[in-house]
């Protein structure tokens, strides 16, 4: 199983910053950083799939989840 592909991250807030402050941010982590070498016999979509998905193996997939 890989680690969830969202990160947390926690800036700095200085006292006398001008603007106000966004206390928590987030960014997201592509899967093919966690995998070291591609496994055989890896799992595969189908073709349809695949393309609609961008990738061919669902190890490899990384949705986007848009903030607006």
């Amino acid at each position: 199983m890989l680690p969830s592909q969202e990160k947390v991250w926690y800036p700095f807030i200085g006292p006398f910053d001008p603007c106000p402050p966004i206390r928590m941010k987030t960014y997201s982590t592509p899967p093919q950083l966690y995998i070291q070498f591609q496994p055989m016999n890896l799992p595969q979509f189908s073709p349809m799939e695949a393309l609609k998905l961008g990738t061919l193996w669902p190890m490899l997939y990384s949705p986007y989840d848009s903030k607006c």
